[in-house]
């Protein structure tokens, strides 16, 4: 028996941190149904969780689309009874300022983002109080802190999650759902590895330019998609049942100082 068991979770985003989070929960006895668009990674997801006989099923889904969203929570709700947890992982990360962004990537940007948390909500949230309680975990980053330049769409993205977070937390406490954000800095992930050859190239040796962005962090390395789960799992969880509203960030120590080392 695990912390999860009897529980029903969704998780958006079937690569890096969804994955690892997706993961995570069916390991603690969580009915787990991923949606992501990658139908490659999702198939991964499928034949990681088999192997490991977790209850995983995955749903091709673009969680941008509302009607895509809809249809997926009914068989949710058809198949698991019900929901309990919502971790919203999916993103996209494009590079540019405001002039070089065009604004169809713009937009594209905050509807994956942030218009997929209003959409699981929208659909999550009236199944939550059937049961009576729920949690919903949204995954920011440390870019809505404390940004880098040339990537002003993903950063608006993620400092709007933040706010959007407290006002979930505020709209939905009578319900006793509980809503709250989790900001990583670098971690091994495809989003962290497209930065990696967007800066250094294509034939850029990965594992030394994440050891090298790793020592922009105190700790000195960047951060395991598997240490985001195991703090998404604790924050699902019944042992932060007094935490609602709040970002928490999981950065090695990146964002403690005023400045990289």
């Amino acid at each position: 028996m695990g912390e999860f068991t009897d529980k029903i979770a969704v998780v958006t985003g079937t690569t890096g941190i969804g994955r690892a989070v997706a993961l995570n929960l069916a390991r603690s006895g969580a009915r787990v149904f991923a949606l992501g668009i990658d139908v490659a990674a999702n198939k991964d997801l499928s034949g990681l969780a088999a192997a490991e006989r977790l209850d995983v099923l995955v749903l091709d889904t673009d969680v941008s689309d509302p009607e895509a969203v809809r249809v997926a929570f009914e068989k949710v709700a058809a198949l698991g009874g019900g929901i309990d947890v919502i971790v919203n992982s999916a993103a996209v990360h494009p590079y540019g300022n405001a002039t070089e962004t065009p604004f169809d990537i713009f937009m594209r940007c905050m509807a994956v983002n942030v218009g997929s948390i209003h959409l699981t909500a929208q659909f999550g949230v009236p199944e939550m109080r059937k049961r009576g309680s729920g949690v919903i975990v949204n995954m920011s980053s440390v870019q809505g802190h404390a940004c880098q330049s040339g990537v002003s769409a993903y950063v608006a993205s993620k400092g709007a999650i933040h706010s959007m977070t407290r006002a979930m937390a505020l709209d939905f406490a009578a319900d006793q759902i509980r809503v709250v954000s989790v900001s990583p800095g670098s971690v091994r992930t495809p989003i962290l590895e497209l930065a990696a050859r967007t800066f250094e190239g294509p034939d850029a040796d990965i594992e030394a330019v994440f050891q090298r962005f790793g020592t922009a962090h105190p700790l000195g390395r960047i951060g395991e998609p598997g240490e985001i789960a195991d703090l998404v799992a604790f924050l699902a969880s019944d042992k932060a049942g007094f935490i609602t509203g709040t970002d928490h960030r999981i950065d090695g120590g990146l964002t403690a100082g005023i400045g990289v080392r």
